[in-house]
C-alpha cells in the first residue's frame, strides 16, 4: 500500500522544482510505486481478476509516459529508467 508519506518522498525524490507533481518523471516514479504495490497483492491473491485489469492498464500508461520522455528529454529518460531499474 502506498502511503502519504512514501508518496511525497517518491514526488520530492523525482520533481523538478517544488510543487512539482505533473512532470512525466514524478508521474512514472509514481505509477512504479502502484505497479510495485498491486503486483505483491497479485502474487497472494491470485485469481483477483479485475485487480490484474486494472494492473495491465497501469503498465501501459506508464509505457506511454516513457515513450513520451523518451521523445522529448533523452537524459532524463535514461535518469529515470536507472534510478526506478526498469527494464529498458
Amino acid at each position: 500500500m502506498i502511503t502519504k508519506d512514501n508518496r511525497s518522498e517518491t514526488i520530492k525524490k523525482y520533481a523538478k522544482k517544488t510543487g512539482d507533481t505533473g512532470s512525466p518523471e514524478v508521474q512514472i516514479a509514481l505509477i512504479t510505486e502502484r505497479i510495485k504495490s498491486i503486483s505483491s497483492h497479485l502474487k497472494a491473491n491470485t485469481k483477483d481478476h479485475a485487480t490484474h485489469v486494472g494492473l495491465l492498464r497501469l503498465v501501459s500508461q506508464r509505457r506511454r509516459l516513457l515513450d513520451y520522455l523518451k521523445k522529448k528529454d533523452l537524459a532524463s529518460y535514461g535518469n529515470v529508467v536507472k534510478q526506478l531499474d526498469l527494464r529498458k
